[in-house]
């Protein structure tokens, strides 16, 4: 059962429930446009710069972070701390009074082959309580690709696509959230792009729109969250190219988590407080076909009611039977049904996500281990 352990600690650090097929669907996490992390006085252009894919001989890469001072107060940025060697800092020395922008400009040396790379810089700014953190991310290839090479494997007619399924940053109610992804015209004549079949939740645009032969452009993707969805749900929307509606269309999968942001103090001291007995449990060995109830016990130990908005599984297989509101000092079961002859033999680790009314524990994690035999 030590493999089964560190299989789950591995499934716990990356936050994914269930089994992954090698040969599934490619799905891109995308570019947000802004952090939900970064305090109303602090505005950033951007807390990601990607440099897409770039080959070995282009040398050092480099970017900037414009930083807008949007309060009252003169700030300052204290100190900017890179997470490797392998990239250069500089940034705005001094004070930064209200109206006014500094920058961070940051430079990746390129030196560590043909890899993927994913670099952050943490900025501690005075009068924010917890530093941003912005990301410098690529590919890096030992020779340049052609365009077909790089986004023709998920194309829908001419248009280039690296994949179909996107994933988003959080998503907090009453807001909304923009990310990017790059695109291609990989025809010989320019693409003009519309949308069709798209989420009322959703809009899509194109920039460059048409896109010209042979050159990239950018996906934007905004959500606004709805009040009636929470947890994980999956946008839709259908290219149209030159006129001509695609076979298929994309996907753009949110989290929408409850927003305490304006919430008091006193509101913030009554609100309910999840603890559970457990946050896993091991199922053992269990014969294939066979079907397990399974129960997490929860107590509320906060002085509100404890409710959840939704749980969400990646494994159609296990689902919620009763989540009760938990009342404050009091205990209740959350019950689950799980159909094991949907389940691969060997092991399994399964999580569950609960997305909840506790601005202390707005998600929470449980996770259901069993050997398939």
């Amino acid at each position: 059962m030590k493999a089964m352990f560190w299989t789950l600690l591995l499934a716990a650090s990356l936050g994914t429930c269930g089994t992954r097929n090698a040969n599934s669907t490619p799905v891109v996490e995308l570019l947000a446009l802004e952090d939900p992390q970064t305090p109303e006085t602090v505005v950033l252009d951007k807390t990601v710069h990607d440099f897409g894919d770039v080959s070995v001989t282009d040398g050092p890469l480099s970017c900037s972070f414009t930083l807008t001072n949007k309060g009252t107060e003169v700030i300052s940025i204290y100190e900017v701390v890179s997470s490797c060697g392998c990239t250069d800092v500089k940034w705005t020395k001094g004070t930064i009074a209200p109206g006014e922008s500094g920058s961070i400009s940051a430079t990746y040396k390129n030196e560590d082959g043909p890899m993927p790379f994913d670099k952050t810089l943490t900025v501690y700014i005075s009068g924010v309580k917890r530093p941003v953190v912005l990301r410098l991310r690529g590919v890096v290839h030992e020779k340049k690709k052609s365009l077909n090479q790089l986004y023709g494997a998920q194309k829908l007619g001419d248009l280039g696509l690296k994949a179909r399924k996107f994933k988003t940053a959080t998503l907090k109610q009453g807001l909304s959230v923009s990310e990017t992804a790059t695109v291609a015209n990989l025809g010989k004549k320019n693409l003009k792009v519309e949308w069709a079949d798209v989420s009322p939740q959703l809009s899509v645009s194109v920039v460059p729109n048409p896109i010209p032969a042979g050159s990239t452009a950018t996906l934007t993707f905004t959500i606004k969250a709805d009040s009636a969805l929470y947890g994980k749900t999956a946008y839709h929307a259908t290219p149209v190219l030159n006129g001509k509606k695609a076979a298929e269309g994309l996907e753009v999968s949110a989290y929408t988590q409850e927003n305490f942001a304006s919430w008091s103090s006193e509101q913030r001291d009554k609100a309910p407080l999840p603890v559970m007995q457990s946050s896993t449990i091991n199922l053992g060995t269990v014969k294939q076909g066979e079907k397990k109830e399974i129960s997490f016990e929860c107590t509320n130990r906060g002085k509100e009611a404890f409710h959840i908005y939704k749980a969400d599984t990646e494994v159609p297989a296990l689902k919620a039977e009763a989540l009760p509101d938990v009342a404050p000092g009091k205990k209740e079961n959350l019950r689950f049904t799980l159909d094991t002859a949907a389940l691969p033999a060997g092991e399994n680790v399964i999580m569950v996500s609960l997305t909840t009314n506790s601005p202390l524990r707005p998600l929470v994690n449980l996770f259901v281990a069993i050997v398939i035999n």
